[in-house]
């Protein structure tokens, strides 16, 4: 008999995830994404399913899925980083500056440059929990140094003059499909185990869901701030490097357009602002989704300005539908003895996480 019922249980638990699969934002965005894809092909009158501009596509795709993961591990406990693109560019600019100038080997010099990039977020997200200061000005300050030591270091040249190993790392793509996405979807993968299955991920999302049953429960809220801006870090060290390998060199621009994308991956693939959750396939696809935007703004020469106002009110707009879901939700849920549902006017409504660290 116990057997026969593991096979059941793993049917009825694969048919309970198709079923949550078939109702989530991700379906959706997988159809859009599918779409979308089919029709830059036929605009394009076949020339963007050829294998250039399929490499192309794909080439530029990794960096959004790692700054938005980036973001997605803040959100997941409450947190804003507003310094997801100037840590990318200082690291970026770092490695660059190292190999180039300093004439250090590439693979050291990615190393010192991931490690540099985890450890601010370390640093981040202790100094939230030592002064209580709210995530975002300290995120804010922080970029604001960071913008300051990226111009200090490349000032206003490119840095190109490094080595020609990591470049051919960064455009490989066996068959079409470049590394630097493997590498990204790889990293994807391994953040969702760690997020579902590690003991320390679920940590993660018991003090971003209820931060007070957290510490009843023995959970140290400030450690998961610290721990989730640490992730952060890592994965734009990761995010920079593979920016320093795609492109033809590094300058003060890196990372001045990562802001918006690292916000609007997670927001619209189903991570709640309000913290608690996770959504990694939702963030890829999302990318994805912004991926083809871009694509479609080159392919019928749309102005930038346009793409960014499409992002931004598709951000605004999943946000206001993800509360006025909630509030239907909580509404419409029965309550004990008959009673009807509280009034919840009274309490502010807001989206933004409250404070660093542990009350």
């Amino acid at each position: 008999m116990t057997t026969s019922a593991t096979p059941r249980a793993w049917k009825a638990e694969a048919l309970s995830s198709l079923r949550r699969f078939s109702r989530s934002t991700s379906l959706t965005l997988l159809c859009v994404v599918v779409a979308g894809y089919i029709g830059l092909g036929v605009a394009s009158s076949g020339s963007f399913f050829e294998g250039n501009s399929v490499r192309t596509f794909l080439q530029y795709l990794a960096t959004p899925i790692l700054i938005g993961l980036a973001q997605m591990v803040c959100l997941c406990v409450g947190q804003l980083n507003l310094a997801v693109g100037a840590l990318g560019g200082f690291t970026a600019c770092a490695m660059g500056v190292l190999m180039a100038d300093a004439g250090m080997p590439a693979g050291l010099a990615v190393l010192i440059g991931v490690l540099m990039a985890t450890a601010i977020g370390a640093l981040t997200g202790a100094f939230i929990v030592v002064t209580q200061i709210n995530g975002f000005i300290v995120t804010l300050g922080t970029m604001t140094i960071l913008l300051g030591a990226q111009y200090r270091l490349a000032g206003t040249r490119t840095v190109d003059g490094y080595s020609a190993t990591l470049r051919d790392l960064g455009t490989a793509a066996p068959a079409n499909i470049p590394l630097v996405l493997v590498t990204a979807l790889v990293v994807a993968v391994l953040l969702a185990v760690f997020m579902h299955r590690g003991i320390a991920g679920r940590r993660l999302l018991a003090a971003g869901g209820n931060p007070l049953a957290a510490r009843l429960s023995g959970i140290s809220t400030d450690r998961q701030i610290v721990l989730a801006h640490t992730l952060s870090g890592l994965l734009i060290g990761v995010a920079a490097l593979i920016a320093t390998a795609s492109l033809p060199g590094v300058n003060r621009s890196v990372g001045g357009d990562w802001l918006l994308p690292s916000f609007a991956a997670p927001i619209i693939g189903g991570v709640a602002l309000t913290g608690g959750s996770v959504a990694i396939l939702g963030t890829v696809l999302a990318a994805f989704v912004m991926r083809l935007i871009d694509s479609a703004r080159a392919e019928f020469s749309l102005d930038p300005s346009w793409v960014n106002f499409l992002i931004g009110v598709v951000v605004l707009a999943t946000v206001v539908g993800g509360r006025l879901h909630q509030s239907h939700l909580s509404t419409a849920r029965p309550h004990k003895d008959g009673q009807p549902p509280p009034d919840n006017r009274a309490a502010p409504a807001t989206t933004l996480p409250s404070t660093g660290g542990a009350q």
